[in-house]
């Protein structure tokens, strides 16, 4: 899906703005029509798309008034990882719910973890300690059987455990846990380990740490540079928030 359909992305990037000055003292929540509204000051906080800014739970909206309240003297949109889903949610996803669990469900068909490394002996070794049990798992919560390839050629994976797949996906509704599965999907490039972290089965960061089993093999042997420990941080924080949105609602 390109940038310019994928409601996703297109809600995100409205938020990519340039850092302005705080311009609040408070930020609470209130119960509001459809759930609770993130409030500044008082006044109803509203998304890029002029919306208002209103989370299905309690729990959900203290999430993202905690990342309005520990703003500095200007406001940092790369360090509201939950406010920024939530304008993705409202914003993007409601409007195009079917759309994006279609594209969230066609991950199904290349998951990361059906893919394996040949060599070496300890690659594959961790690889299968970190993806064997999520496969476990598919087979036996979804009714799954997904087949595994050596290398990154495209494998085809069964009807049945892509209509399982899309089966699970479909059960998501809400905006909110549409976007947040969203997320996990496209951080980890596995539906199944967002899946089971969506369902409580993975923490976040078990579900990390086996998302990033190649990388940080690699990592071990060769060390890693500052930018790509920023931009790692970055997309950890991204899913965090996501998973934590999840439980919450």
């Amino acid at each position: 899906m390109s940038e310019k359909r994928d409601p996703m992305r297109a809600a995100q990037a409205a938020m990519r703005g340039p850092e302005v000055r705080r311009f609040y003292t408070q930020a609470e929540v209130a119960p509001a029509e459809g759930g609770f509204a993130l409030k500044l000051d008082g006044r109803s906080a509203r998304t890029p798309g002029k919306r208002l800014l209103v989370a299905p739970t309690r729990a959900v909206a203290e999430l993202i008034a905690a990342e309005w309240a520990a703003q500095g003297e200007t406001i940092a949109p790369l360090t509201m990882p939950a406010t920024r889903l939530a304008n993705s949610a409202i914003d993007g996803v409601a409007a195009a719910l079917a759309e994006t669990r279609a594209e969230i469900a066609r991950y199904a068909e290349t998951d990361l973890v059906c893919y394996r490394a040949e060599a070496p002996a300890a690659l594959v070794a961790l690889q299968a300690e970190a993806f064997d049990p999520v496969l476990a798992w598919a087979q036996e919560a979804l009714g799954a059987r997904f087949v595994t390839t050596v290398g990154v050629a495209h494998v085809a994976q069964p009807e049945t455990a892509l209509a399982a797949a899309r089966a699970a996906v479909d059960a998501y509704r809400d905006s909110f846990a549409v976007a947040a599965l969203h997320v996990m999907t496209s951080l980890t490039g596995s539906l199944l380990i967002a899946l089971m972290t969506a369902t409580g089965e993975l923490t976040a960061a078990a579900a990390w740490r086996a998302a990033h089993v190649d990388e940080d093999f690699q990592i071990a042997r060769w060390g890693e540079d500052y930018e790509a420990q920023q931009r790692r941080a970055a997309r950890w924080r991204d899913f965090e928030a996501a998973a934590k949105v999840m439980a919450a609602l």
